[in-house]
């Protein structure tokens, strides 16, 4: 049977074909969030100003065409947050805000209302573990390409950005990095990159009320246009997702202490169980190769400082 086309909902243009590419191919569709409240500046700069520090990342990096260089990581330091947001408008950083719904329950409340949408009308689709990140950016700031671990998906709510979206496969992927990426053995800005994917990506430009999903682990990057950017982005797991994360885990500590080679990534069959049992046992155990992330701090967000930049000396924090 059809699906209708719902318009009272968060999506608004679904169409009775968009189960059969979900998951599987890059998909664009509208919503109805670019006027929420949730996402004014009046509410940002208040979940800014709760926000503990555990509960964000800033980030700078040079402007260049095409892939930028290796970000940088900062602090927001007696700095109101309308005053954030202002340097943002102005400099060239980009604030994550990891975890707001932890701040404020009504974040956690439309990340329930999107995913009840999505399972309602997405034969099959059951998620768990999921997450909202809010991102304020400013006017042409580049994301460098990366890959994620979980499902996910990106929602603009204001301004413009240009989002490149490239097969979730080899090159643009290769297994060794993927399984490394899960271990944590590799930054997911750390990915490869050749300039020349760019002939083999899907290109977007995403507007405000626009949001895009894309395959898991499908590599990317963005683009803003030369304007404030609010967006933010959705993540969930599955138990298939979770298959595949398994798979991997366990490829990687095969490819890793071991040294194999050929490898599969068979999400069923004797072949997928001994797998998820390896990884189950290296996982919970002293043998878990994955480790805390730690991130170097080496500037300070300052109004007063050309693109919003104040270098101080560099300090770590893992999480």
């Amino acid at each position: 049977m059809n699906m209708p086309l719902i318009s009272d909902q968060i999506i608004t243009d679904w169409q009775p074909h968009h189960p059969q590419l979900w998951g599987s191919q890059p998909l664009r569709l509208s919503h109805s969030l670019a006027g929420s409240t949730l996402f004014s500046d009046a509410a940002l700069a208040s979940l800014i100003d709760r926000t503990p520090r555990e509960g964000y990342h800033v980030n700078y990096s040079q402007k260049t065409p095409g892939n930028p260089p290796k970000r940088r990581e900062g602090e927001i330091r007696d700095l109101s947050g309308a005053e954030v947001i202002e340097t943002v408008r102005k400099g060239n950083i980009w604030v994550n805000l990891t975890a707001p719904a932890k701040t404020d329950p009504a974040y956690g409340e439309l990340l329930d209302e999107l995913y009840a949408e999505f399972e309602g009308r997405v034969p099959g689709f059951k998620s768990y573990k999921r997450n909202l990140t809010i991102l304020i950016s400013s006017p042409n700031v580049s994301v460098k390409y990366h890959s994620d671990v979980p499902g996910q998906s990106l929602w603009q709510v204001r301004g413009t950005k240009k989002v490149y979206v490239y097969p979730a496969q080899a090159p643009f992927i290769s297994q060794p990095a993927l399984e490394k990426l899960i271990l944590g053995q590799l930054r997911e800005t750390d990915m490869p990159y050749e300039p020349w994917f760019d002939d083999f990506a899907q290109v977007y430009d995403l507007g405000a009320g626009q949001m895009l999903h894309w395959p898991l682990n499908g590599p990317h990057r963005v683009v803003n246009h030369d304007m404030l950017n609010v967006s933010f982005t959705t993540e969930h797991w599955t138990d298939e997702l979770r298959r595949h994360y398994a798979v991997n885990y366990a490829n990687g500590v095969l490819r890793s202490k071991l040294g194999a080679r050929r490898l599969n990534q068979q999400v069923t069959g004797l072949s997928y169980l001994s797998k998820l049992g390896l990884a189950g046992v290296v996982k919970f155990s002293p043998l878990n190769p994955q480790k805390k992330k730690v991130y170097t701090v080496d500037f300070q967000v300052d109004p007063t400082a050309p693109e919003g930049v104040r270098d101080i000396p560099a300090q770590t924090f893992e999480k």
